[in-house]
């Protein structure tokens, strides 16, 4: 859902973005287009002639906020939450740089996540300096490409498409752009070799929107405990643009940012690395939170050696999987400073970190010995410190904002600033001006001064491109529906992932990978570079190889089945007691599988993965709307645990909760969640049905009904959940909750059908 607010001073009314720059030609130049800034180290390039720094905002707006704005070209984009209850959303503002007076806004509202406390906005909005288009990633998966108008340029719900998993802490993170490339991560269950969890990149065409690559370069469980928000580090290295980032599985990462090849990783620990690397020479710097693996300390800053040579890193492969595995020795030094989230800065040969117990840190960058601390806050969390000439600008969780000269060899406050809300977000610092959002606030304060020099930026430019040495298909992965027609796009790779051209033509021919466990293909067929799936083809999943001029390249796909849709399991053969859901069905075969069961063949939830003990699994298109869905389902428990079980119409839950004896429908348990008295046997069968009516205004009632298996379907709905703002598509889906993993949900007859009225 997407509204705009255009206020009446209007476009015309905003100052020519030229005037607020004073030198041309660096992007950088009064510009902070990302959470990190132009050095990716939280460092500013500015420097000022007769600093001050006025302790009073010029301005403050009262939304909430846990993120960094991004400034560029004038305007400033800020990207906060307000509202309570079904009003709650996420909006991305864009604002006058000088007055902070709102041009335009988008609000998304979330769906189906099962973040808490409020805990949204955790990232910040990133700008493509080349066409200035905003990306944003939300707490619940919506990735969106907004022009500067405002305008949606591309959008995927990376949820239903890619199989996103959302967490309780709602950290979203930070979309990175690097030339035509936009970087987003989560941990996702799709299908394939890609259906157990992990932590995952994917990198989009920042233009189009289309998928160019997903890379898989961490392990799963038990070392997969969380999901992470570091963002990644960006520079080129022996002839390839990389990138760096902490994963939820306690790894910092090497990625190829142009095909996504994983290229080495080093284990830290288990659970989730969520502070963001940065890199001096030949060495990789962070920090990080959790037990170490070869201490019984927690966490440590730590500087890693790079290797010499990206294609023979030194690395092992390891049976968990992922990327070739760093040996411990190539960490060079490590220092006892403890942070899951906060993120170091770097400048002049120092690093500057926060602990979680709220003490700054200044690092020798060389050799790890901590030169000084200073005690900000009893706690801290999520945000990082940012620099500007010789001057550290401090958010603490209390609240407290510090202003800290730094030039010194001890630190001296300038200001202690004490804040609306706590402070979640990082500063952001452009053209004399600190931008800060707290839970409560946007505040803008004001460096003044007779003058602005900006330094240069190193030359962080992309690799030569060498010799084609492979094809990239775009879209790399498809979602046909029956009946569509898609046109492929073929690009040329040299040997390091660089773009070198496009192929006019391939071969297609459909392919098995000889690591496949199910040797699956897609009822589809090509004709030239173009893929189409017939109006009766039937749901699958699999692979094909393009072949031109002696290149190739692999492109996975999705058949999904036009409505009506029906699946009763009865066609599976079960081996060893149990068979696999559908392949196309997102996520599904490391969630359930097919039992026999009372006499039939039905899909169960299975119970091996704790990770797993919220289950969502889509089995059609996201932009479905105007559809009913019914299935039989049925919890599994006792008096004192019983599971949830239920179907998933137009990004709604709709379940059946066995412990409180209720239906229920829901969107988040917090802000929208509405209930209605259903007496729920354990281990009985009911039928659920439910459709999602949406009026002119946008809002809608969410209608469902449920009653015993074999009597006749009651004529009034069980529960009608009327929404203010309600969600017009999405994809259909079913639902399982498992409480620690104990105990099973059941479903059989699963039908989609269109509405009639």
């Amino acid at each position: 859902m997407k509204r705009f607010l255009f206020a009446a001073y209007a476009v015309a009314a905003i100052p020519s973005a030229g005037l607020l720059h004073a030198q041309e030609g660096d992007v950088h130049q009064g510009n902070w287009s990302s959470w990190r800034g132009p050095l990716q180290t939280g460092v500013s390039l500015e420097s000022y002639e007769d600093y001050e720094f006025n302790p009073e905002p010029v301005w403050s707006d009262s939304i909430s906020g846990a993120g960094t704005p991004v400034i560029f070209n004038g305007r400033i984009y800020s990207w906060g939450f307000r509202g309570t209850g079904q009003e709650l959303m996420e909006v991305l503002q864009a604002r006058d740089e000088k007055s902070g007076d709102v041009i335009w806004e988008a609000e998304t509202q979330e769906f189906m996540s099962d973040t808490v406390y409020s805990r949204y906005t955790v990232g910040a909005p990133a700008v493509d300096p080349e066409t200035g288009n905003i990306f944003t990633a939300t707490t619940y998966g919506l990735v969106t490409s907004y022009n500067p108008d405002g305008e949606i340029l591309w959008q995927h719900s990376m949820v239903e498409r890619y199989g996103r998993l959302t967490f309780p802490n709602g950290r979203a993170g930070a979309p990175v752009v690097d030339g035509d490339i936009l970087i987003i991560r989560g941990v996702t269950s799709y299908w394939g070799a890609d259906g157990p969890a992990r932590d995952r990149f994917f990198g989009f065409d920042k233009n189009s929107g289309e998928l160019l690559w997903s890379s898989t370069p961490g392990v799963g469980p038990p070392f997969l405990k969380d999901s992470s928000f570091s963002t990644p580090f960006i520079e080129t290295r022996d002839g390839k643009r990389v990138f760096y980032a902490g994963t939820g599985c306690g790894n910092i990462v090497c990625i190829n940012l142009h095909d996504g090849t994983p290229i080495w990783r080093f284990q830290m620990s288990k659970g989730g690395i969520n502070s963001s690397p940065i890199v001096l020479g030949d060495r990789l710097i962070g920090v990080h939170g959790k037990e170490n693996l070869d201490t019984t300390e927690m966490g440590r800053m730590f500087a890693l050696q790079l290797p010499e040579d990206y294609d023979n890193t030194g690395g092992t492969d390891d049976e968990a999987g992922g990327a070739p595995r760093l040996p411990a020795d190539v960490e060079v030094w490590r220092a006892p400073i403890e942070m899951f989230t906060s993120s170091p800065l770097l400048h002049d040969g120092k690093l500057y970190q926060l602990n979680k117990a709220g003490t700054l840190h200044c690092v020798d960058a060389d050799n790890g010995e901590i030169l000084w601390e200073m005690k900000v806050s009893n706690s801290q969390l999520h945000a990082s410190p940012a620099y500007a000439d010789g001057v550290l600008y401090v958010p603490t969780f209390s609240g407290k904002f510090y202003v800290i000269d730094v030039t010194g060899d001890e630190p001296k406050t300038l200001h202690e600033l004490e804040l609306d809300g706590n402070c979640n977000g990082s500063p952001a610092i452009c053209n004399g001006r600190v931008y800060v959002h707290t839970s409560e606030k946007l505040y803008a304060f004001e460096i003044k001064n007779s003058g602005i020099t900006w330094a240069k930026a190193p030359e962080n430019a992309q690799p030569d491109a060498g010799e084609a040495a492979s094809l990239l298909p775009v879209p790399s992965d498809v979602l046909v529906k029956a009946g569509e027609t898609i046109e492929i796009d073929l690009r040329t790779l040299d040997a390091d992932g660089n773009q070198v051209g496009t192929a006019d033509s391939a071969e297609w021919a459909k392919f098995i990978p000889p690591t496949a466990k199910v040797k699956a293909e897609m009822d589809a067929a090509f004709e030239g570079n173009a893929i189409s799936a017939a109006g009766d083809a039937t749901e699958s999943a699999g692979a094909w190889k393009a072949t031109s001029g002696g290149l190739t390249g692999i492109l996975r796909g999705r058949v999904i089945s036009d409505l009506p849709y029906n699946q009763d399991f009865e066609s599976f053969e079960l081996t060893d007691g149990f068979s696999y859901p559908p392949l196309a069905w997102i996520g599904a075969r490391v969630k359930w599988k097919v039992i026999e069961k009372d006499g039939n063949k039905v899909l169960s939830k299975t119970l091996d993965s704790v990770l797993f003990q919220r289950a969502l699994s889509f089995i059609g298109d996201p932009d479905l709307s105007n559809y009913t869905v019914q299935a039989d389902v049925m919890t599994d428990g006792n008096r004192r645990v019983k599971s949830v079980v239920g179907v998933i119409n137009q990004r709604y839950i709709i379940s059946l909760v066995g412990n409180s004896n209720v239906i229920e429908v829901n969107s988040n348990h917090e802000h929208f969640n509405v209930t209605a008295p259903f007496p729920i046997s354990a281990n009985q069968w009911y039928t659920l049905k439910t459709r999602v009516d949406v009026a002119e205004d946008g809002s809608g009632v969410v209608r469902a009904k449920a009653w015993k298996k074999g009597d006749p379907e009651p004529e009034a709905w069980t529960i009608e959940a009327a929404h203010t703002h309600a969600h017009t598509k999405g994809a259909p889906g079913l639902f399982g909750f498992s409480p620690q993993a104990q105990k099973s949900v059941f479903i059989d007859n699963v039908s989609v059908t269109k509405n009639q009225d």
